[in-house]
Formats: C-alpha cells, sequence, structure tokens
C-alpha cells in the first residue's frame, strides 16, 4: 500500500476488548517508519479476547480506519492484525534435514522449517507462526542465521503458535467487512515485543506480559528467541468486575474509578485518602477510602501474576529470564503494579513503552499502543526480509544460470 508521495505505507490494526486501535505509519527511504495516522474507538463485541459480536466489532472496526484515514490523509486497503485470546497455543519442536551441496541455502531452510512444522495440530486449530529459535549443523549450536554454512546435517529449533481456526475466522469477517485484507494475524505479545523489549533483554533472557482488558499475554524470549507463548483469561475486567461489586457501584464507574484512583498495592495508599463513589440505582453517592479500592485490586493482581509465576515455573522457564519481567497493556499502567510484580516474581519489573519510532511520540508513548504500534514494527521486518529474500534468490539464480552457460559454451 502507498500513499500519494509514493513511499510504503504500514497500517497495524489491534483488536482489544475495550477498544480498537488502527495505527498508519508511512516507512521513510532509510527504512524506519513514522506514524502518520492514529484512530481508536471503544470495543463492545470483544469478550477475551474472542469475537462475540460480528457486528458491533466490524463497526468500532469501521469507525477506526476511519479517523486513522482521515488523520493520513489516505485510503486504507491493508492491514498487520493483532491476535489473542485464551485459544492461542503454543510449543517447541525441533526438524532434522541432510544438507545437499555440502552449503545450506534457501532450499534446505526451507525443508527444515517444513519437518519442525509437520506436527498433529487439531482440526480446529491453524498455524498462526512458525518462528525460528535457532539452528544447529553438525553439532555446532547457537546459529541464528545459517545461510551459506558449510555441513552435512542441518537441525532447526522452532517454535509453533496455533489459533482457534473459527476466532480468526471471524476477525477475518468483521475485517474484511470494512473492505480491507489482512497482510498477516500476528500473535499480540510477539507483537508487543517489537515496540518495548530491548535486543540486549531478549539475549539475556526476559518475560513479557502483556496485561489488556480481557487477558494477559505472555511471551518469553531466551537467546534472542522466542521460547514460550501462554495467554490467561484473567485481566483488567476482571479487576473492574471485582471494584463494581465490592464497591456497589456500576462497571462504567468501576472503570472510571480504577484509572483515576487504582493502586495495586494498598501499603502504598494513605489512610486519609478518600474518593466518592456512585451508587447503584440512582442512590447517593458515598465517600469511601482509596485503601479500600487498593485491597481489592491488590487481591486481583497478586491471583494474576501468581498464574504466570506458576506458567513459568511449570514450563522451566522460570530461571531463565535474569532481565526479569517487562509489563506492558492498558492495566499494567496501575500504580503499584511493577512493584507488586517485583515482589511475586523476586525479579527486576519495568513498565514498557513504544518510544523507538517516530511521529506522535506524546500519544504513542504509553503502553496501551504497544500492541499497535509492534504490528507497524512486525510489518517493516518482513517487508525488509521479504525484500533480502528476493535479492539472495535472484543472486543464486544468476550464478545457477552462470555455472550452466560455463559449462556449455
Amino acid at each position: 500500500m502507498n500513499n500519494a508521495n509514493g513511499n510504503e505505507m504500514l497500517v497495524g490494526l489491534d483488536i482489544g476488548t475495550s477498544k480498537i486501535v488502527a495505527v498508519v505509519a508511512e516507512v521513510n527511504h532509510e527504512g524506519t517508519i513514522e506514524i502518520v495516522g492514529l484512530g481508536t474507538h471503544p470495543s463492545r463485541g470483544l469478550r477475551n479476547g474472542v469475537v462475540v459480536d460480528i457486528e458491533s466489532t466490524t463497526n468500532a472496526i469501521k469507525k477506526s480506519i476511519q479517523e486513522a484515514e482521515s488523520m493520513a490523509g489516505c485510503h486504507i486497503s491493508s492491514c498487520y492484525v493483532g491476535i489473542s485470546g485464551s485459544h492461542i497455543r503454543g510449543l517447541n519442536s525441533e526438524g532434522v534435514v541432510p544438507i545437499k551441496n555440502g552449503e545450506v541455502n534457501f532450499g534446505d531452510v526451507d525443508r527444515v522449517i517444513e519437518t519442525a512444522q509437520a506436527m498433529a495440530i487439531p482440526a480446529d486449530q491453524k498455524l498462526l507462526h512458525v518462528l525460528p529459535r535457532d539452528y544447529i549443523i553438525d553439532k555446532q549450536v547457537g546459529i541464528k542465521e545459517p545461510l551459506g554454512m558449510a555441513g552435512a546435517r542441518l537441525e532447526a529449533k522452532v517454535h509453533l503458535v496455533t489459533c482457534s481456526l473459527n476466532s480468526s475466522q471471524n476477525i477475518n469477517t468483521c475485517v474484511s467487512a470494512c473492505g480491507l485484507d489482512i497482510e498477516a494475524f500476528v500473535l499480540e505479545q510477539l507483537a508487543s515485543s517489537y515496540s518495548v523489549l530491548t535486543n540486549d533483554e531478549k539475549d539475556l533472557g526476559v518475560c513479557l506480559i502483556d496485561i489488556g482488558c480481557g487477558t494477559a499475554d505472555i511471551a518469553v524470549f531466551t537467546d534472542g528467541s522466542i521460547s514460550f507463548t501462554d495467554v490467561i483469561a484473567i485481566a483488567g475486567d476482571h479487576v473492574t468486575n471485582d471494584i463494581a461489586e465490592a464497591l456497589r457501584t456500576p462497571p462504567t464507574q468501576a472503570e472510571e474509578i480504577k484509572q483515576r484512583y487504582g493502586c495495586a498495592v494498598s501499603s502504598l495508599t494513605k489512610a486519609d485518602e478518600m474518593m466518592m463513589v456512585s451508587g447503584m440505582g440512582g442512590r447517593p453517592e458515598r465517600e469511601l477510602s482509596r485503601h479500600t479500592l487498593a485491597d481489592v485490586m491488590e487481591r486481583r493482581y497478586v491471583e494474576i501474576f501468581s498464574m504466570i509465576q506458576q506458567k513459568l515455573s511449570l514450563s522451566g522457564f522460570e530461571s531463565l529470564i535474569p532481565a526479569g519481567v517487562v509489563l506492558t497493556g492498558g492495566a499494567s499502567k496501575v500504580e503499584g503494579a511493577t512493584e507488586l510484580a517485583e515482589e511475586v516474581f523476586h525479579a527486576p519489573v519495568r513498565l514498557g513503552s513504544p518510544d523507538t519510532i517516530g511521529g506522535f511520540n506524546e500519544v504513542i508513548h504509553n503502553p496501551i499502543y504497544a500492541t499497535s504500534v509492534g504490528l507497524l514494527l512486525y510489518g517493516l521486518k518482513q517487508m525488509q526480509e521479504d525484500h533480502m529474500n528476493y535479492i539472495h534468490r535472484d543472486k543464486n539464480i544468476i550464478n545457477r544460470l552462470s555455472r550452466w552457460f560455463g559449462g556449455n559454451l
């Protein structure tokens, strides 16, 4: 997709439980991107990251796309779409093939990746990502780029991600109804990792936790590659519901209270901090202490972090993240979340926001835009990799033709 100046355009569409975000970026001649359009609209058609109302979701996507188009001054025809939900499954696999000509070429890499992904996938699931972790050539481990290397046996370690066939089809239906083509579905925590994690953190070992409204998405990186993914269906919405029940206030008011007065650690609040809470059914407002609110929120955040810590422990990755934990997503912004996470994980924790991209810096530097900005960076990487693959494959064809003509003239 190109703009009026002929520059390539990228669009990221984050279809979340609480909001739809569309971000448009222009690819500069230097190979970087600058955001030129942003559109958001409340989402009412999803629950726990899964579409439950096609019409409502379609309308929300249309409005966010229209807002982004108006701001960017261009027509949007395709986008990279984030996907999440408890239906996401991640597993590690390995493949082995012989190296045909004594030197690894694209064909060898393609074959070993195909072998690694040749696993039985349930009929109701589809393969979303095949993410290479590293390669082994004749027992030489830790190879990230095997092309051109000599050897006889090529092994690949990959991380496979699958998603529900029905869930992806429902999202496809909503996006297609808006007149858009989907460039690719992208796992949301994978997208977020592009915008909030540093290469040093990925190399050392880090856990990314993207806490949204409907789900908390987990991704562990070791030795520079993604090694573990999971999703838990407890997140910001559950915190809001807890507040609504405990304070006996409408959910919309509970969400406002959470954002304005919320704190995940009760000891960080003061006894004399008070707030006004609306009553149900026209009842008068009541004055409650912020400490009471923090008690309610702390219990739920402890549950979320403890469930994630348990998953890391069972998977064996708890001891492989010396760089600690990076929190992102809208529900991670609450005061005290990083301090509480440090207590639960016994590791350093920081809040991650997109900050390596041009345009709309003051707006975009916010954890709620981690996925949408990450989708743009994922798209940019795919574009650059496709370009390099064409160059390498063209060179291989030219070299083969040269050898053929040289031997037949």
